[in-house]
């Protein structure tokens, strides 16, 4: 069995390569971000027409999330409980699709778009780790319920947890980006102390999951690990392989994120 995450980076922009990549990659389940629709734009035929079930959250423009499978899909949750709002000066908040849940296979499958900080001083910083904070208060008590539970936290988390997931870590410090800053560490370091497993990186180090389209970034390989799959300790059991697939960033209409691929045991 194969689940797997991606940042689509619009998912009608890429309708086709999603449906092509599904059917060349035979996945089960596929979590999705920034998919940048409303339900009424969905591109629904693209997984229905290949015998998949989808779920999605999205309300504008921006954002947006989603989960496809074809094992099976229950128990849909659009946000996490007591997922945090966000509103420009604290004004008018709005709860943005950035978490969806589903239970595909008998797996708790959550696709996840965690928010970007934009800068360190800024009031989206505060944002995200809150909206960190209040996901893993969740998943610890997901755990706690049920140590049983195959649970897997996949998507984009726009945090690079360790030095080696960024081109120039010393770039990154002395211009103080976000995704490395120990806040933003911390937050990540607290799932895997809660239980979680990025299960990806023992069969990846060393590549990267997202390059900017600016600057050339993705031929001069100046890219970021940002994209991952943290799952619990059952599910982690079954995992016998995992890859990041690169190819497709590459060509016409790429996604700046490439997919990542988690092999499980049946």
């Amino acid at each position: 069995m194969k689940i797997a995450t991606w940042n689509v980076n619009s998912l009608r922009a890429r309708a086709d390569r999603v449906e092509d990549w599904l059917r060349r990659t035979d996945v089960d389940v596929l979590a999705i971000q920034e998919t940048k629709c409303k339900d009424e734009n969905f591109p629904w035929e693209v997984f229905e027409d290949n015998d998949y079930e989808v779920a999605h959250f999205g309300v504008n423009q921006w954002n947006g999330v989603a989960i496809a499978s074809r094992v099976g899909m229950q128990d849909v949750e659009r946000t996490f409980p007591n997922q945090p709002t966000f509103g420009k000066g604290g004004k008018n908040p709005i709860q943005e699709p950035r978490a969806i849940g589903a239970t595909c296979g008998g797996m708790r499958i959550w696709s996840l778009y965690v928010p970007n900080g934009r800068a360190l001083d800024d009031e989206h910083m505060g944002y995200k780790l809150e909206w960190l904070k209040q996901l893993h208060s969740n998943a610890t008590e997901w755990l706690t319920q049920d140590p049983t539970a195959q649970i897997a936290l996949m998507g984009d988390w726009n945090i690079a947890p360790r030095d080696e997931d960024v081109w120039d870590i010393d770039l990154f410090l002395a211009n103080e980006f976000t995704h490395v800053s120990p806040p933003e560490r911390a937050s990540f370091e607290n799932f895997v102390d809660a239980g979680f497993t990025d299960v990806v990186r023992p069969h990846t180090e060393g590549q990267f999951t997202y390059w900017d389209y600016t600057q050339l970034r993705f031929p001069r390989g100046e890219g970021m690990r940002i994209d991952f799959a943290l799952c619990s300790p059952a599910l982690s059991e079954r995992v016998i392989g995992a890859s990041i697939d690169r190819e497709e960033r590459k060509g016409k209409g790429a996604s700046d994120h490439a997919p990542v691929i988690v092999e499980l045991a049946n």
